[in-house]
């Protein structure tokens, strides 16, 4: 025969020599076999349900609004929560602040310049304010983050934009006399509800032997506030 052919044949029977072995094995049925490659249809990442990557932007913007309306709500009814704390966020300190600095806008204490540093001042005081206070409140032993610190101070203005409006609705119709004494009620009654406010979400997170130390700095803040409001006259 062919050369080839025998050393075919050769290589065939050393095959067959190393794997005879391999005849003689085999898998008892008392071997466990575990594990699952089935994978069900119908499953889902849980994270796919609170995902907002694919949301409408009208829906996204509802859902601020409704969350920021919220936050509202537990500012005027204030209790001993953590509504504010769970879920933080500017956009409404943000809007009440630009909206008081507007509502300040055109006093007799302005420049010629179209009411920019009244604007500025407002802003400046609220955040400034703002930060001091949170710093203080970390310095003595708070356990609150520094943003949600902000949130709670920046909704708690509420009750006194509010008042800022009731004031210049005052102030477009009332006497000299019976306007101030209605402006007083009105901004005392926002900066008592604003501080209440305050301190009844900050209060939990405050050493118990520091609370007074962390309260007085928040009263003179909604304090200077109050009085912005209750000394403001537009320009004749």
């Amino acid at each position: 025969p062919p050369v080839d052919h025998i050393f075919r044949i050769t290589s065939i029977d050393e095959c067959e020599l190393h794997f005879a072995g391999l005849s003689d094995i085999s898998i008892s049925e008392d071997i466990p076999v575990e594990g699952d490659i089935s994978v069900p249809v119908g499953s889902q990442n849980t994270d796919d349900d609170f995902s907002t990557l694919d949301e409408p932007v009208k829906d996204t913007i509802l859902r601020d609004l409704r969350a920021v309306g919220q936050k509202f709500v537990h500012v005027l009814y204030p209790k001993k929560s953590s509504a504010l704390l769970k879920d933080w966020d500017l956009w409404g300190p943000l809007l009440l602040c630009v909206t008081l600095a507007l509502m300040m806008q055109g006093g007799s204490a302005d420049s010629g310049e179209d009411g920019r540093p009244q604007f500025a001042e407002v802003f400046v005081i609220i955040w400034f304010g703002s930060v001091i206070i949170t710093l203080n409140s970390k310095l003595l032993g708070g356990t609150i983050s520094f943003f949600q610190s902000l949130c709670v101070l920046g909704y708690c203005i509420l009750p006194l934009t509010v008042a800022m409006i009731v004031c210049r609705i005052v102030l477009l119709g009332a006497l000299s006399s019976i306007g101030f004494v209605v402006r007083l009620i009105v901004v005392t009654a926002s900066f008592c509800w604003s501080t209440f406010a305050s301190t009844a979400f900050l209060a939990d997170s405050q050493p118990a032997n520091r609370k007074a130390l962390v309260v007085y700095p928040v009263f003179l803040f909604y304090f200077v506030i109050g009085w912005m409001i209750l000394t403001f006259s537009p320009s004749p």
